[in-house]
């Protein structure tokens, strides 16, 4: 969610560098900030119990992340970590609170959001659990460009690396590099001087 950066700066929110590949918060703390990037893109992930890296979601300049925990006052089920060089606004809990409580128009598209995010969640699970590779890869790809707004019939230049989309499909990063060169024999997808288009 992008919330205007004026009101933010009114509220009490500090804007800090943040160098690439600095935690700016890790699974378990508690939670005592909202933030939104002004600059560069913040991964959030874990590790299971298997030493596999897991993404969550990749968050870009504009976006919030890590919202959910402070309305539940609960840990944070994942790290953030900055994936580039970063600027990112941090609004302390309570002001974020006394912010939304001024602003329930603001209120209505955070419940939005949310509501969005838990369907998301529930129709992903849905479709890569018990999925072959092929199927969990390609329903990756066709949710990425629903979420950039890209018509189904148009190609969209993938930016992920294959070890990235292993780590939002679970799926080992041997598997969908033969997966995704299958993928592009059957024409499915295509491969231009590395590239992956979908």
């Amino acid at each position: 969610m992008h919330i205007d950066t004026d009101l933010l700066y009114t509220w009490g929110a500090v804007a800090r560098k943040v160098p690439k590949n600095s935690i700016i918060f890790y699974e378990n703390d508690s939670p005592v900030s909202y933030y939104q990037i002004l600059e560069g893109t913040v991964k959030i992930g874990y590790t299971n119990e298997d030493g596999k890296d897991l993404t969550i979601g990749i968050f870009n300049e504009g976006n919030s992340f890590g919202e959910p925990p402070l309305f539940i006052d609960q840990p944070y089920p994942a790290s953030a970590v900055a994936q580039t060089d970063c600027i990112i606004l941090k609004l302390s809990k309570n002001n974020f609170f006394s912010f939304l409580e001024e602003n329930p128009e603001i209120q209505t598209k955070l419940l939005k959001l949310f509501a969005w995010k838990i369907y998301n969640k529930i129709v992903f699970s849905k479709n890569i659990i018990n999925h072959k590779p092929e199927y969990r890869i390609q329903y990756f790809l066709d949710n990425l460009k629903k979420q950039h707004n890209i018509e189904a019939s148009r190609k969209m230049k993938i930016p992920y690396t294959r070890k990235e989309i292993a780590d939002f499909t679970g799926l080992r990063v041997e598997t969908v590099i033969r997966t995704i060169s299958m993928m592009n024999k059957n024409k499915k997808i295509e491969i231009i001087n590395h590239k992956l288009f979908y």
